[in-house]
């Protein structure tokens, strides 16, 4: 089994990071068969991670530039 820090635990930064070393293992000629599943796995989980920062990031911004623009028309 993988020794994978916890995905809530990384920043967006780290975890683009752990998933681009993750692909660059699976396209090696060294990747271990045996490592696929886990290694597949963990990048599932790292992409939802990253999509879920970038949403939540996306709707924090569209808030506040609705709260500017508010404020701009008062």
């Amino acid at each position: 089994m993988e020794d994978f820090k916890p995905i809530e635990e990384l920043n967006y930064s780290q975890a683009l990071s752990e998933l681009e070393a993750i692909l660059r293992t699976m396209q090696s000629d060294n990747c271990d068969i045996d490592r696929l599943s886990s290694l597949t796995r963990r990048a599932s989980a790292l992409l939802t991670a990253c999509r879920g920062k970038l949403t939540t990031t996306e709707n924090e911004l569209r808030t506040i530039l609705a709260e500017l623009e508010a404020q701009g028309t008062e």
